[in-house]
């Protein structure tokens, strides 16, 4: 169920990644309007998608390596949940000094880095199970 899930996840990413943007800025930037998203962001957003779709697809070691980094940048974020604007602003934004983060954006990093690191647990054990 998960698999299927991420593969339509990463389907969306490639299909409407500035719509993925757009939801982003919404979520975590309390002024988007005065920010520009570097041109490359949206192409790099796309080839996550992709890489996120093949390896749900495909499933085996190629899903596993997915789970894997997804429970490593999940623990980064639940334990370090700052370093995430320092990260995302420059990787995002042309001007990053310019971006006002959300104030709630620490605790959101924070509960997906919590949900990240729960999915990666729990393939890991149905992986081990079977």
């Amino acid at each position: 169920m998960l698999r299927q899930f991420l593969g339509v996840l990463g389907v969306l990413t490639t299909l409407v990644p500035d719509r993925i943007v757009d939801v982003f800025e919404a979520i975590a930037v309390e002024n988007p309007e005065e920010n520009t998203v570097h041109s490359w962001f949206s192409p790099l957003i796309r080839a996550e998608g992709i890489v996120i779709t093949l390896a749900a697809l495909r499933g085996g070691r190629h899903y596993a390596w997915l789970m894997n980094v997804t429970g490593i940048f999940g623990a980064v974020l639940l334990f370090i949940p700052r370093l995430y604007e320092h990260i995302a602003g420059p990787l995002v934004y042309e001007d990053s000094d310019s971006v006002e983060w959300n104030e709630h954006l620490t605790d959101g990093v924070r509960v997906i880095g919590a949900v990240y690191v729960l999915i990666a647990l729990l393939y890991r054990r149905r992986r081990h199970e079977s």
